[in-house]
C-alpha cells in the first residue's frame, strides 16, 4: 500500500472517529510560565499559568516566568516558555470527579536569564507521594502518570533537590480518564521470575508511570489521533527478528463490544494494525514466535511493571480459528487464548489483557512473545498482536475519605434523597395494591414449597401476582418493598465503601462485608461505579435470583441502580470460599466428611437450578470460589452473571457464545458452542477433583502433565490409582470404598461427551452414597426412575439442610417430586 495513502487514510478516519472523543470532567490544561493561552496541534487550549484564568493554580512559592530565546527550534509551542522554581512550589487543581486522573508533565530544556534548564534537579510530588525523584532533563521529556485522586484537590509540588538548585516545568495536563480504564481483576496474572503468581493488589490504587505505548504494526500515532492525547510509537525497532512478523491491516473500524475495550483504552487505529507470524503459504514450518525486547529501566529486585498487551482480531475469515500463546520473559503467560471467546464472539471485536511484571535488575528488557497454540488447524497456526503498553509501577495510593464537613452534607443530602424515594415507592406500591384488590378474586394461600419460592418482584407463579400478572409489593424479610435498596442504605451498611470491609473481588468489582438495618449481614458486591461493562451480568444476575430461592443457592437480598451504580446484595457467607478452604490460604484443612458434606451441598444447589423449571438455568461458571461456605460450613452456589435459560422441551442445547473459567471449561461446548446442562456437571467434576487434590484447576507452575487438573486427575482415576494423587491432609482417613465412589463420580462428570456424562441427580445420589460409604450409615435406594429414593440415617443437618428442606429435597419417591405439582409450585 502507498505510504502517502495510508497516512491520508489514517488522517480521514481520525476525524471521522473525533466525534466520539472523551470529554472528561475534570481537564486541567497549563502552559507554564506563559501570560497567555495557546492553542496546540491537537486543537486543545493550554492556559498560560501567569494569566488571570489560572492564576489560582500556581501557590505562592518562588517561581519566576522563563521565555525560549529560540522558539523556532521547538516541536511544540508549549516549549517556547517554562516556569522555573527556585524553592518548594506547587499547582493545585480542585478536583470534581475522583478517581483515576491522567497527569502529563513536560519538559523542554532550554537556557534563559542566565538559568540552563539542563542542570535542573529536583522531586515531583503528587499529593504526597514521589512520582519524580531528582529528575534531570537534557532533552524534551513528556512524563505521564496514571494515579488514584481520591481527595477533592490534587496538588503537584516541585521541590529542588538542594538550595542551589532549581526545578521547572513546561506544561501540565490533568484530567480524569474514564472510570473503568482500569479494571481491578483479582484474576491478574503475576509475571516474575519464579512463575505466574495471583496477583491481588487493585490496580486503580496503583500509580503507574508510562514507559512505552506501542502501535504494533502501525505507524505513529499522535495526540490528535487518540482521545486520551497519548502518542504510540511504531514497533519495528522492538522486534527482534523483522523476518518472524508480518503487517495485518484492516480499513474497518474495530467491533465494539459492551464489556470489551474501548477508544479510550486504545484508539481504533491500534486495532486496525497488528503483527501476525510471517509464514510462507503452504508452509508448515510454524515452530518461531514473534518476540520484541522493550528496554526498562531497574531500580531493584522488587521493580514491577503493569503490562497491558490489546488484541483486535482483523485476520481469520471465521470465529475459533485463531489460537495462540503469550509469553513474558520466557514464561507462558496466557495458554490458548481464543479472542473469539474472549472478545464476546465477534470477529475485530478489542480486546486487552493486563499482567503484572516482576523483573530482576539483571534485565533491562521486558520480553513479550507471541506464539502459535497447539489448538490451531495446522493449517491455519498464526498469532497476533495490535498493540503494548508498559508502565512501571510506582506506589500505591490510599484511598481516604472527603473532609467530614463534605461527608455529612452528602450523606444529608443522600438521607433526604432516598426518604423521598422510599416515601414515593410506599405510596406508590400502596395504590397498586388497592388497584389490584379491588380487580382480583380472593385467593387460597398455598403452603410454601420446601426446596424454593419466587421473590415477588419478578414472581410468575399464580400466588405472587395480580389477575393482571403484575408484582404484588409487600414488605420482604429486609425491610424494603421490593429487591431494590436505596445507595443511601448500602453506603450507611458498607461505611461508604470502607477498604477495610473488603472481603473479595473479582471481574465485576469489589466485594464488601456490610450491616444493614436490623443488624442483618450482607455481603455488598459492588460494580466499578459509572462502568457498563458488566451490565448483562448485573442483569442476569437479579433476574436469575430473584425468581429462584434454594437452601443451597447465595440468595439475593437486593440490588441498587442508582447514580451509575450496579450493587449487588447478598446474604453474608462467613467462611468465604470453598477454594480458600483447600489451598492458597492459611485457614485449618477440611476433612474428608465435612468436603463430602460441601459437595453434596453445592450437587443439590445445581440440581435444583437445572430442574426446578420448565426450561432450568444452566449456570456456566461453577468453580471452586463459585462455591461459598456459611458459617457451619453449609455450601451454597453463587454467581449467575453468566446463566442461561436451558432449552426448550423440544430442543437439544442451547446455541451460545462460550463464556466460563479456564480449567473448568467444557470441551464440547467449547468446540461445538452448544450449551446443555452437562456442561455444568463437566465444571463440577472439576470442582470434585480439586476437592479431593486440594490444589487449581490449572497450575503453570507444575510439570506439563501436570498442569490441567482435570486430564491429570483423570489419568490416575483410569489406573485406578487415585489415592496418589489425594491430598495428603487427607491421607489415611477415606475408607477406599468412598474414595472409589468418589472417584468414579468425579470421572463419570468428565467424560469427553455430555450424552455420556451422568445428570446433577445422578451425580448427588453417588456423593451420598459415597458420604455413606464413609459413615457406616445405611445405604439408599433408587427407585426404577433411577432418581434417589427414600433415605434412613443419614445426618441432614451436617450436610446443612434443615428438616423441611431436607423432606423435599431427598425423602421423596421422586427427588423434586414437588415440582412436577401444581401444589408444590
Amino acid at each position: 500500500m502507498d505510504a502517502k495513502f495510508l497516512k491520508f487514510f489514517i488522517l480521514i478516519s481520525s476525524i471521522f472517529f473525533s466525534s466520539f472523543a472523551f470529554t472528561p470532567q475534570d481537564n486541567y490544561l497549563i502552559n507554564c510560565g506563559s501570560s497567555t493561552s495557546t492553542v496546540v496541534v491537537d486543537k486543545r487550549d493550554f492556559l498560560g499559568d501567569s494569566s488571570n484564568n489560572a492564576s489560582d493554580y500556581l501557590s505562592k512559592g518562588k517561581s519566576i516566568s522563563l521565555a525560549n530565546p529560540n522558539p523556532v527550534s521547538v516541536s511544540s509551542v508549549l516549549y517556547t516558555t517554562a516556569r522555573l522554581f527556585t524553592s518548594a512550589s506547587s499547582y493545585t487543581f480542585k478536583i470534581k470527579n475522583t478517581g483515576t486522573h491522567l497527569v502529563r508533565l513536560h519538559f523542554s530544556p532550554f537556557v534563559s536569564n542566565n538559568y540552563d534548564l539542563k542542570n535542573g534537579d529536583f522531586t515531583v510530588m503528587a499529593n504526597g507521594f514521589s512520582i519524580l525523584s531528582r529528575f534531570v532533563a537534557n532533552f524534551t521529556v513528556v512524563k505521564e502518570f496514571f494515579m488514584m485522586v481520591e481527595k477533592v484537590e490534587l496538588e503537584i509540588m516541585f521541590t529542588p533537590s538542594s538550595d542551589s538548585n532549581f526545578a521547572y516545568v513546561n506544561a501540565i495536563e490533568v484530567f480524569s480518564v474514564p472510570q473503568d480504564f482500569f479494571v481491578d481483576a483479582g484474576g491478574v496474572a503475576l509475571i516474575s521470575p519464579d512463575g505466574i503468581q495471583e496477583f491481588r493488589q487493585n490496580i486503580s490504587t496503583l500509580i503507574l508511570e508510562t514507559v512505552h505505548r506501542i502501535n504494533v504494526g502501525g505507524s505513529k500515532l499522535t495526540p490528535f489521533n487518540d482521545s486520551l492525547w497519548r502518542t504510540w510509537i511504531p514497533d519495528e525497532d522492538f522486534l527482534v527478528l523483522k523476518s518472524a512478523a508480518k503487517v495485518a491491516r484492516t480499513f474497518d473500524p474495530p467491533n465494539y463490544q459492551p464489556g470489551g475495550a474501548t477508544r479510550e483504552n486504545a484508539p481504533d487505529n491500534v486495532y486496525m494494525t497488528a503483527q501476525q507470524m510471517n509464514v510462507a503459504n503452504g508452509s508448515l514450518n510454524f515452530l518461531f514466535n514473534i518476540t520484541w525486547d522493550f528496554p526498562v529501566s531497574r531500580e531493584g529486585d522488587d521493580t514491577m511493571h503493569f503490562v497491558r498487551l490489546h488484541f483486535c482480531d482483523i485476520v481469520s475469515v471465521a470465529l475459533n480459528t485463531l489460537y495462540f500463546n503469550i509469553y513474558i520473559n520466557g514464561i507462558i503467560a496466557y495458554k490458548d487464548v481464543d479472542l473469539s471467546a474472549l472478545a464476546f464472539h465477534e470477529l475485530a471485536s478489542p480486546y486487552y489483557i493486563d499482567f503484572v511484571v516482576k523483573n530482576t535488575k539483571d534485565s533491562g528488557f521486558e520480553r513479550i512473545s507471541i506464539g502459535p497454540s497447539d489448538l490451531s488447524n495446522t493449517l491455519r497456526k498464526n498469532a497476533i498482536l495490535n498493540g503494548v503498553e508498559i508502565m512501571k509501577v510506582l506506589d500505591s495510593v490510599p484511598l481516604k475519605r472527603r473532609p467530614k464537613k463534605n461527608s455529612v452534607w452528602i450523606l444529608v443530602g443522600s438521607v433526604l434523597c432516598g426518604f423521598f424515594a422510599l416515601s414515593l415507592a410506599i405510596l406508590t406500591s400502596l395504590a397498586i395494591l388497592k388497584c389490584c384488590k379491588r380487580k382480583s378474586k380472593p385467593k387460597t394461600k398455598r403452603p410454601d414449597s420446601g426446596g424454593w419460592t419466587f421473590l415477588r418482584v419478578y414472581g410468575s407463579s399464580s400466588r405472587d401476582t395480580g389477575s393482571d400478572g403484575n408484582a404484588l409489593a409487600s414488605p420482604g424479610p429486609y425491610g424494603y418493598y421490593d429487591l431494590k435498596i436505596p445507595f443511601t442504605d448500602i453506603k450507611l451498611a458498607t461505611k461508604d465503601f470502607d477498604k477495610n470491609l473488603i472481603v473479595g473481588s473479582g471481574g465485576f468489582g469489589m466485594v464488601y462485608k456490610g450491616v444493614l438495618k436490623d443488624n442483618i449481614l450482607v455481603a455488598v458486591k459492588r460494580g466499578m461505579p459509572g462502568s457498563r461493562q458488566g451490565l448483562p451480568e448485573f442483569h442476569t444476575e437479579i433476574t436469575v435470583l430473584s425468581k429462584i430461592r434454594h437452601h443451597h443457592l447465595v440468595s439475593l437480598v437486593g440490588y441498587c441502580e442508582e447514580q451509575s451504580e450496579m450493587i449487588l446484595v447478598y446474604e453474608y457467607m462467613e467462611k468465604g470460599t470453598l477454594r480458600n478452604h483447600l489451598y492458597g490460604s492459611d485457614l485449618p484443612p477440611l476433612s474428608w466428611n465435612q468436603r463430602l458434606e460441601i459437595c453434596i451441598g453445592a450437587a443439590r444447589g445445581l440440581h435444583y437450578l437445572h430442574t426446578g423449571s420448565a426450561q432450568g438455568i444452566i449456570h456456566r461458571d461453577i468453580k471452586s470460589t463459585n462455591i461459598l461456605l456459611d458459617e457451619t460450613y453449609v455450601a451454597k452456589v453463587a454467581d449467575f452473571g453468566l446463566s442461561k435459560s436451558g432449552p426448550c422441551l423440544n430442543e437439544t442445547h442451547v446455541s451460545t457464545g462460550v463464556k466460563g473459567s479456564f480449567g473448568y471449561l467444557d470441551p464440547e461446548y467449547y468446540r461445538r458452542q452448544q450449551l446443555t446442562d452437562k456442561s455444568d456437571v463437566y465444571s463440577f467434576g472439576v470442582v470434585l477433583f480439586e476437592v479431593l487434590c486440594a490444589r487449581p484447576a490449572i497450575d503453570p507452575l507444575l510439570t506439563r502433565d501436570q498442569v490441567n487438573l482435570a486430564e491429570w486427575a483423570m489419568e490416575w482415576q483410569k489406573k485406578g490409582m487415585i489415592e496418589q494423587i489425594v491430598d495428603p491432609q487427607l491421607v489415611g482417613s477415606i475408607k477406599p470404598n468412598s474414595l472409589k465412589k468418589f472417584g468414579e463420580t468425579a470421572e463419570k462428570c468428565l467424560a469427553d461427551y455430555g450424552v455420556d456424562r451422568p445428570t446433577m441427580g445422578d451425580v448427588l445420589w453417588n456423593l451420598e452414597h459415597a458420604y455413606q460409604l464413609q459413615t457406616n450409615e445405611r445405604p439408599r435406594e433408587r427407585d426404577d426412575t433411577g432418581a434417589p429414593g427414600v433415605v434412613t440415617g443419614v445426618n441432614l443437618s451436617r450436610i446443612g439442610v434443615d428438616s423441611v428442606e431436607g423432606i423435599s429435597d431427598i425423602s421423596t419417591s421422586r427427588v423434586f417430586s414437588q415440582l412436577i405439582t401444581n401444589e408444590g409450585r
